[in-house]
């Protein structure tokens, strides 16, 4: 179904004007998006009784999106996730980026994607985003065009298409940032059951800095069989106790490709609704929201811990620092892709 018109949703610190716009299906189902950071503002499905609700965690107004640390619901560049020390060497040239986590940099920087006013436009059925980062932008080299297309399907999914250029050799990982409760009755999601398609994830140090690969099986992190997240929550596994819950990145078993291949399945039980993750990136993020005490809710409230989870698609963190980094860098003349599909329906 066409794309709904730009209504006024608040301003930037400069005056500048922001809009939302709204995507519908056959379904009653219907996401809002706004042009600050590219947001998912809001989600809206049935559950298996029919009721529509909403499955995404927001604030409420353009202000509280602006000063939060949350990203809630935006898109996140230039990278995903985090970079060591905010360093990195590229072709033999040592660049500093924002540190704005813990002397790390994570999501972008100070000023990243989720805070630019992006340029939207309709075409059809699709929502078309573009932003262009320049040269130095959070200290990344390189000016960097991104377009983003946007489409929600009548079977409950979410279609993500990126597309970004550069004119000098940059590291490039971009990624959605929505978190979903899945009940909208109930604020915590400890009694979603997940199941992520994955043996191996990225053990982390104190700074949510990965050190290795490490085998899922046997340990808190092995949802290849659907578990509960909350029941994983308690056992013993000192890379629990260091971020106090899931922060970590999961290696999907199927190797990244140029199709979405399904990585992760998550059901709440009460309602019905099954959210499907499917990604073409080599790392999935997988946060259960443990640090999301005192964000403000669209409900004029705070959101608790564990009041919704993020599943992130993305290349895998602090990749530039390691013997991978080549697979992270966007070369002038190659136009780089991602697909991430989000699948609400229901059991």
């Amino acid at each position: 179904m066409p794309v709904s018109n730009a209504t006024a949703w608040g301003q930037l610190p400069d005056g500048r004007p922001l809009h939302r716009w709204t995507l519908r299906n056959a379904r009653d189902t219907q996401v809002e998006i706004s042009n600050l950071g590219g947001t998912l503002l809001s989600w809206q499905t049935p559950d298996r009784q029919g009721r529509v609700g909403e499955v995404l965690l927001g604030h409420a107004d353009a202000g509280q999106y602006i000063d939060s640390n949350a990203y809630m619901g935006a898109i996140v560049g230039r990278w995903a996730n985090r970079i060591r020390g905010g360093r990195f060497r590229l072709d033999g040239i040592d660049y500093k980026v924002d540190r704005n986590d813990g002397g790390n940099h994570l999501h972008g920087g100070n000023y990243g994607f989720h805070l630019q006013r992006w340029d939207v436009e309709t075409d059809g059925d699709d929502l078309v985003l573009r932003l262009v980062s320049p040269e130095g932008d959070g200290g990344f080299p390189g000016e960097v065009s991104v377009e983003l297309r946007v489409r929600l399907d009548d079977d409950g999914t979410l279609d993500l298409r990126y597309t970004a250029t550069s004119d000098a050799p940059t590291p490039l990982s971009l990624t959605a940032h929505p978190y979903f409760n899945l009940n909208d009755r109930r604020p915590d999601i400890r009694d979603h059951v997940i199941r992520i398609d994955a043996d191996e994830f990225l053990a982390i140090d104190a700074g949510a800095i990965p050190v290795g690969r490490q085998q899922v099986a046997g340990s808190a992190f092995d949802f290849r069989e659907a578990a509960p997240i909350g029941s994983r929550l308690h056992w013993p596994d000192p890379q629990l106790q260091l971020v106090g819950g899931f922060d970590h990145c999961y290696i999907p078993r199927q190797p990244a490709a140029q199709a979405p291949r399904v990585v992760a399945e998550v059901v709440e039980p009460s309602s019905g609704r099954r959210l499907t993750v499917e990604s073409d990136r080599p790392g999935l993020q997988f946060y259960s929201g443990q640090k999301l005490t005192g964000q403000p809710s669209r409900h004029g409230d705070a959101y608790g811990p564990f009041a919704g989870f993020a599943l992130e698609t993305q290349a895998f963190p602090d990749q530039v620092n390691g013997p991978e980094a080549e697979g992270a860098i966007l070369r002038p003349g190659v136009v780089w892709r991602q697909h991430t599909r989000y699948r609400v329906d229901t059991l």
